[in-house]
């Protein structure tokens, strides 16, 4: 079936979700081909300029250059690593590890860790059942593999495909080369009274010295937190720091969740991403079709309520 895309924008001024969907087959909308090779040039036009430009461009001489030579970044962990101290995220469960598919043992599906301090009743709960979904057998493949977007934090759990960002004085730019998604963060500004939920929810942003930090609320209760899947409620607020460490060739996020609806506590995580060129971002759908050919107890991709026209 030819695509059929979606290119007008929304009235609010704030397109702090998945803001264009796929086509009519099946998932969500993605970035039509004007857009994507304008943001593509937008990308190769940054890093040509010259450094002092660069900086000048984005906010001063200590701010933190996340595409210098147009540079994306590939997340190197599937799950979140554990604060130095304090409540953390969910992990797997001591007696069924996770085992990814890119080494030489059986890969596994996620059993995750009931015992986590911050899970509220309801919580564990939803994390219980899924649990016994997989031990009977059953494959719980994660949201993204299922063409969902990731959500926040979750979405910096995408790896194997790299994000690249734009920063220019008033926002920041992540577009995930998987599926094209966009998020925005604006800089120096408040948060609306009532945000209109949506997939990567509002976020606003600023610079402490080297260090961006993002602050969002906002988000709908249609994405999980991780690849466990645990779920969140509409009082989730997270922040995230984003650092260049090892001399930029990594980018670490600290962040914290907040969700007094789900979690007895704040907790946090980290995620590391590692630097490379690849060049021009690449075209990448997440799915052709809604069609399952095996019968597997799967979650059904992304699709359409109503037409596009």
């Amino acid at each position: 079936m030819t695509p059929v895309f979606r290119t007008k924008r929304p009235a609010r001024r704030r397109m702090c979700g998945l803001e264009l969907l796929r086509s009519a087959c099946g998932a969500m909308h993605r970035v039509p081909p004007p857009i994507q090779l304008t943001i593509t040039v937008f990308i190769s036009a940054l890093s040509l300029l010259p450094l002092g430009a660069r900086a000048a461009a984005i906010a001063g001489t200590n701010t933190p250059d996340f595409s210098l030579n147009g540079v994306g970044w590939i997340a190197i962990e599937s799950n979140f690593l554990p604060p130095k101290s304090g409540p953390g995220p969910v992990i797997s469960d001591v007696a069924h590890p996770f085992v990814p598919n890119n080494t030489a043992a059986q890969p596994t599906f996620r059993v995750a860790d009931l015992n986590n301090p911050t899970l509220m009743a309801w919580v564990k709960d939803t994390l219980r059942k899924r649990n016994e979904f997989v031990l009977a057998g059953n494959p719980a493949l994660t949201r993204p593999n299922r063409c969902w977007p990731g959500g926040v934090p979750a979405i910096l759990l995408a790896i194997i495909q790299p994000v690249f960002f734009i920063q220019t004085p008033k926002e920041v730019w992540q577009i995930w080369q998987n599926d094209h998604y966009v998020r925005r963060i604006y800089l120096n500004e408040g948060h609306s009274a009532r945000p209109k939920p949506s997939w990567f929810g509002e976020s606003v942003g600023h610079y402490e010295d080297d260090t961006l930090v993002v602050d969002t609320i906002g988000l709908n209760t249609k994405t999980y937190l991780d690849n466990f899947n645990t779920p969140h409620t509409d009082k989730l607020h997270v922040v995230e720091r984003y650092r260049l460490i090892d001399s930029g060739r990594t980018l670490e996020v600290n962040f914290t969740v907040d969700d007094p609806g789900a979690f007895n506590m704040p907790w946090s995580g980290i995620q590391r991403f590692r630097r490379v060129q690849q060049g021009l971002m690449l075209e990448a759908r997440c799915a052709e079709n809604n069609l399952g050919y095996f019968n597997y107890k799967v979650e059904p991709i992304p699709q359409s309520d109503t037409p596009d026209f």
